[in-house]
């Protein structure tokens, strides 16, 4: 577990191969993701390495219902029960309704690749035994309505990662927490770390993610806080614009 300082109010912390953040207001917490299953001990430990407890925790902001974004919640409720916060469409996601996530089938054709086979490997360990989990606390949240939480959030619907996708601006400080939408790195990627989409076996619908990405560009933030990878800071306008150059964005 790593934990980067991204303002006063907000931290980054990285489980296994994955983020979640932290955002205080004075003593409260909103936690924006949780990691996978077996990152639930890290969750915890993250909350006291920025002198906090589950019991400040307010809620869990969810940006998408997949096992390394929601895992770690049901070892959270354990401690201390708090909302689990999504969007309309990813709340029913979250409860199993449906499922929209990378197939064990899909997973082993990563291990043609040495990268792969040590981020399949990676995964199994963060996973198992906890395939099956849902969230049937998940509640969902309206479109662009400031959530009640620390740090007042702004859900932002960003479909096509999964179909209820959904981003949050953090207006006070020009922060979107991008989740899966857009991320800076991931160990399937390949190239430095710059922000970009992860790759299309992730992906629900492809079209409707490089949809998405001028609705991220054009947020009134300069700082990017992935669900993969480290922080950005920058003109997500610029990004956007980049991508497009490069055929990410028609």
């Amino acid at each position: 577990m790593r934990i980067t300082t991204v303002s006063d109010d907000v931290h980054l912390v990285t489980g296994t191969n994955v983020n979640w953040a932290l955002i205080t207001e004075g003593t409260a917490v909103t936690v924006v993701d949780a990691g996978y299953p077996n990152d639930g001990a890290a969750l915890i430990a993250s909350l006291a390495g920025i002198g906090r407890r589950p019991q400040d925790v307010r809620a869990v902001v969810l940006t998408h219902a997949h096992l390394d974004h929601m895992g770690g919640i049901p070892t959270l409720l354990k401690q201390h029960q708090v909302p689990v916060l999504t969007g309309e469409q990813e709340a029913r996601h979250a409860h199993r309704d449906y499922l929209e996530q990378i197939s064990p089938v899909q997973m082993l054709g990563q291990c043609r690749r040495w990268a792969g086979a040590v981020w399949v490997a990676q995964t199994l360990r963060a996973v198992l035994p906890h395939v099956a989990m849902a969230i049937p606390q998940a509640a969902p949240v309206p479109e662009r309505v400031p959530l009640d939480v620390p740090g007042r959030l702004v859900p932002v619907v960003t479909p096509g990662h999964t179909s209820g996708h959904t981003a949050y601006l953090m207006p006070s400080a020009g922060i979107v927490f991008s989740g899966d939408a857009l991320v800076t790195d991931h160990p399937l990627l390949t190239g430095p770390s710059r922000p970009r989409l992860l790759p299309d076996v992730f992906t629900e619908n492809g079209a409707q993610a490089t949809a998405s990405l001028p609705i991220l560009g054009a947020l009134p933030a300069d700082t990017l806080v992935p669900g993969h990878g480290p922080v950005y800071r920058g003109s997500l306008r610029a990004v956007v614009d980049n991508l497009a150059h490069d055929g990410q964005v028609p």
